[in-house]
């Protein structure tokens, strides 16, 4: 056992978009035809105006055949092989490969401008086809449900029994509700339930965000943009996204949901972990100091603890790509919570220089503190087969005198 178990606590897959249609139920199968042009233009669109469209072709150039790892069963086992991971958790794809779910399904789960029928009939084929993806490799692949939750609890409880039978671990929520009910509202108590009660776990992975608010009306197909740039659009992006993404967190922490069901998952993913301390901080403070709130009355009677001591019993932090900086701040995060992740296929994530990353970031650390956060609390979180991914480990993991450093001698 000289070398590390890596789990990937993001990464992304999904099918060519063309080759949804035959995961689809018949009935929606003609409008998905009709659909299809206008999602491969779009994606084109979004890649022009996310300014990724030149980086996202540059990246491709020379790496066709290990992308194709996005849905490709063997080729996906290269990568995992070549990257050191024994084991990773599934999200679906978007712009990078163009291949994310039909009708709005994928990461974003958009609630503006969509067909709540459509967006469930393609979620459903999205899954479909990644229990299949997943039963190939059920040892090393732990598979995410699109779950569209804000449009009907009931389907949304169903789809999460669906996913359960069918060899998928968790599912992913809309990190944005929009117009419909925020994640405190008592009318998604069925769907906690269930969740605690299969084992599923709940995810918020980054991505959505109010993009009109930063870019302006979204793209039409065939038309020129009727509005002028808008400055610094990128930078107000980047700046904000992560923030929308904790912000369900925030809801269900107040809401008392981790109160109401203790042994609820949930998993923050790819938004970065720097945030955690200040934030949990905050949380704290808001809920110690009831003095400087008194006039808005009892707000936290409902709690038996600190938000920060929910966050460390029930919160998980897919921590893709961490990089040397937090794993600098790992005791003020939560060592426990922290996953390393390498958000394959993506251009921002680690691959192809996976194992450079990882000496770069974890180089001279603890080795108990390595194993924790490479593979170890993802073990414990997801419930993967520590003695199954074992030999996988022994075969292509990160030796551990690799990340010991030059003074590992002398210490």
């Amino acid at each position: 056992m000289d070398r590390y178990l890596v789990i990937s606590s993001d990464c992304h897959a999904g099918l060519p978009p063309e080759r949804y249609r035959e995961y689809l139920d018949p009935q929606y199968r003609e409008t998905f035809d009709l659909a299809l042009p206008v999602q491969e233009e779009m994606t084109k669109l979004m890649e022009k105006q996310f300014l990724v469209g030149d980086i996202n072709e540059e990246w491709r150039q020379g790496r066709e055949h290990m992308l194709e790892g996005a849905w490709d069963h063997s080729r996906r086992n290269e990568v995992l092989d070549g990257d050191g991971v024994a084991a990773e958790v599934i999200f679906p794809d978007g712009i990078t490969e163009r291949n994310m779910p039909p009708f709005g399904a994928g990461i974003s789960l958009p609630t503006e401008g969509i067909v709540p029928e459509l967006q469930w009939a393609g979620a459903r084929a999205h899954n479909r086809w990644l229990a299949e993806f997943v039963a190939l490799e059920p040892t090393r692949r732990f598979g995410v449900a699109v779950v569209p939750a804000l449009w009907d609890i009931g389907e949304a409880v169903k789809e999460v029994h669906w996913a359960k039978e069918n060899g998928l671990g968790g599912i992913m929520i809309p990190v944005m509700w929009g117009r419909q009910s925020p994640y405190h509202h008592p009318k998604y108590y069925p769907l906690w339930e269930t969740c605690q009660e299969l084992g599923m776990v709940v995810h918020f992975h980054s991505g959505p965000a109010p993009t009109e608010d930063y870019f302006g009306p979204a793209p039409e197909i065939g038309k020129e943009r009727d509005h002028p740039a808008m400055p610094g659009a990128m930078g107000i992006y980047i700046s904000e996204v992560a923030w929308w993404n904790v912000r369900p967190l925030t809801f269900l922490i107040w809401g008392g949901i981790f109160e109401r069901y203790p042994a609820l998952k949930v998993s923050i993913t790819e938004g970065t972990t720097i945030w955690v301390p200040e934030y949990l901080q905050l949380l704290d403070q808001r809920y110690a100091e009831t003095h400087y709130s008194a006039k808005l009355g009892d707000y936290r009677s409902h709690l038996s603890m600190k938000p920060s001591e929910y966050f460390a019993r029930n919160i998980a932090l897919g921590a893709s790509c961490m990089p040397r900086r937090e794993t600098e701040m790992r005791h003020d995060i939560g060592m426990n919570n922290i996953m390393w992740g390498s958000d394959y296929p993506h251009p921002e994530g680690s691959w192809p220089f996976t194992r450079e990353q990882v000496t770069e970031s974890f180089i001279g650390l603890p080795e108990d503190e390595i194993t924790a956060m490479l593979g170890g609390n993802a073990i414990r979180f997801y419930g993967f087969d520590e003695a199954k991914l074992r030999p996988i480990a022994d075969r292509v993991g990160p030796t551990k005198q690799s990340l010991r450093g030059p003074n590992a001698a002398s210490e």
